[in-house]
């Protein structure tokens, strides 16, 4: 009898399939909602790990066209506002500098294809580069601003850059002492004709500020070179692109082996930014604070780009991030909006006179990477008013969001998954084998859809390692999908532990460590262990007031969690080494470890 109903209910929900894919065919986003719900009501709920998002009209424009169309919609609305430089800019001032710094690249002989090198914190020069390069077809480079001379050189070679656009210092790296140091050759050329050794394909130095160095245009001098010529080679070349045509390389930051150049187009990030914006109901009327940085996806396209798809204001606080500068202009220019990572939003919520600060406007905003503790959403909620904060969640090579959470989602949901399937994407949670995961199942995450990047720059094998012949990117991620779709990120698959042959997510180590109520943050690895193999080892900061010792944390853990899972080592710090974004680097830590305790890998 239950074998009959079975497949009497298969059979009811193929018909119900069916009937909702008929429609999907004329109300693509209502139908592929509708079939998932069919899928749910019919059969109880999902068998495999694999869920299709929302279909959403797609832009089949260029970027360069977007901005041209927002300034004619809406001409005087705010654009830009960057208070560390004294900028504010309507939509058509904005439009009007973009075009200004185009047209004296196009005098400086930049040829649509050729690879721009942009290395910055966030400045006003940033963003002109990013639509000026997008509107005449060159090709933008994000270098990051933390790079030293061999990171530096390997990249500007990588992608042959035949013109770099830089600031002259970030914190402790001085560009220009880089610079003059793998280039010597700058101190006895003209600008634009560099001839290096050692960068040979570099041909321009553009320099910000105000400050002159031998062989090296400054950026200002470039926004007045353009003449009418130049405007219209500009604008004959912006008319000819197409959506499809890549427009910026993201090196990863990955944690071995040499960065590697995601290459991105047009439509890649520009419909990825407006179908961000869409989640989380961006308008015009929205100002969105940005204090994540430029020269990654979070800033570029979920910052600046996000609030040009939609003609909203962007709201740079500062060269780079400090939490009372972020708090007191977003309070200053009542944005409604804030980006950021989890650790961005504590330094902001522990800051001691943060109730000083005028938050009420706030409404949402995107934390990006992973899943938000619970006692973190409960103050964002509470105290910061992001009542429709989202959560997203993807790679640099998906330009980058393939899952987030609706504002409308539950709690729960919004604190122990990073949401579902985004806009017009496909995800799937696979096997070792390649097989797809049953619901529950830990796997490989894994995402198809408009935002797959074209691959790595001149690297076939790499991205043949990365992207399937289904056209599926590979995250390298470990996840588990529920009945709904929902994602849970449970780790990373070259993250993971093998001690004495039992295999240890440490993800799962740094959930339980969370528990404790005087561990503020728990970054857990493998460390080399001659009997084992490897050892687990935890680096852990503390809450403000805390005395707790590593021999209080092992006691902790005793009897609670299996014995092969407890940390062997424990560090106590008051930092991590992470990228700008704030992305933990465990490779760093534990090549701290290694060394410390003088161990072999």
């Amino acid at each position: 009898e239950l074998g009959d109903l079975c497949k009497s209910l298969v059979k009811t929900y193929s018909r119900v399939f069916i009937s909702f894919q008929l429609l999907h065919k004329n109300n693509l986003a209502f139908g592929m909602k509708c079939s998932n719900w069919a899928r749910e009501i019919v059969m109880g709920s999902q068998v495999k790990a694999e869920y299709v998002g929302e279909k959403a009209p797609l832009i089949n424009m260029t970027i360069g066209d977007k901005l041209e169309e927002i300034v004619t919609i809406n001409p005087d609305h705010p654009a830009l506002i960057m208070p560390h430089q004294n900028i504010r800019w309507t939509y058509k001032e904005f439009n009007q500098e973009v075009d200004r710094f185009a047209a004296g690249l196009v005098h400086l002989g930049i040829k649509k294809g050729d690879r721009v090198g942009i290395w910055s914190p966030n400045r006003v020069e940033w963003v002109l580069t990013q639509f000026a390069t997008a509107k005449i077809g060159a090709i933008m480079v994000c270098v990051n601003p933390a790079y030293r001379l061999y990171e530096l050189e390997y990249v500007l070679n990588k992608v042959k850059c035949t013109a770099l656009v830089t600031a002259e210092v970030f914190k402790t790296s001085f560009y220009l002492d880089m610079l003059t140091t793998l280039a010597p050759e700058l101190a006895q050329c003209e600008p634009g004709a560099l001839k290096s050794e050692k960068l040979p394909h570099l041909k321009t130095i553009i320099l910000m500020g105000d400050t002159s160095s031998p062989g090296m245009y400054n950026f200002n001098t470039v926004m007045d070179m353009g003449g009418e010529e130049d405007r219209s080679e500009a604008k004959t070349r912006a008319a000819s692109l197409m959506p499809n045509e890549n427009i910026n390389i993201q090196f990863t930051s990955g944690t071995t082996g040499t960065p590697k150049g995601a290459t991105l187009s047009h439509r890649n990030i520009l419909n990825n930014a407006y179908l961000s914006a869409r989640s989380m109901r961006v308008t015009a009327k929205d100002k969105l604070c940005i204090p994540v940085p430029l020269y990654h996806c979070f800033g570029m396209v979920l910052g600046s780009l996000l609030c040009v798809s939609v003609g909203a204001t962007m709201v740079f606080p500062g060269e780079v991030f400090d939490p009372e500068q972020t708090l007191l202009t977003a309070s200053e220019e009542c944005c409604t909006a804030l980006h950021g990572v989890p650790t961005m939003f504590i330094a902001q919520l522990d800051l001691p006179h943060f109730k000083d600060f005028d938050v009420g406007p706030l409404r949402t905003g995107i934390i990006a990477g992973s899943t938000c503790p619970v006692d973190l959403m409960n103050r964002l909620i509470k105290d910061m008013e992001l009542t429709e904060i989202v959560i997203g969640y993807g790679q640099t090579e998906c330009s980058p969001i393939n899952t987030m959470t609706a504002i409308d989602d539950t709690f729960d949901q919004r604190v122990s998954t990073v949401g579902r399937a985004h806009y017009n994407w496909e995800q799937k949670i696979i096997r070792e084998d390649g097989s797809t995961a049953d619901i529950g199942e830990q796997g490989e995450v894994c995402s198809r859809g408009y935002g797959v990047m074209a691959g790595y720059w001149d690297e076939a094998e790499r991205t043949a390692q990365t992207i399937d012949k289904d056209g599926y990117l590979h995250s390298g991620d470990l996840g588990e999908m529920d009945a709904h779709g929902y994602v849970k990120i449970t780790g990373r698959i070259k993250d993971m532990i093998i001690r004495g042959g039992e295999n240890i997510y440490p993800r799962e180590v740094e959930e339980y460590l969370y528990t404790h109520s005087e561990i503020a943050e728990a970054q857990v690895f493998g460390i080399p262990d001659a009997k084992y193999g490897e050892q687990v080892c935890a680096w852990i900061q503390l809450r403000p007031g805390s005395s707790l010792s590593a021999c209080d944390i092992h006691a902790y853990c005793q009897g609670q969690i299996t014995h092969f899972k407890i940390p062997k080592h424990i560090r106590i710090v008051q930092e991590f080494p992470m990228t700008v974004t704030g992305k933990m680097q465990k490779f760093v830590m534990r090549d701290a470890m290694v060394e410390e305790l003088g161990l072999k890998a």
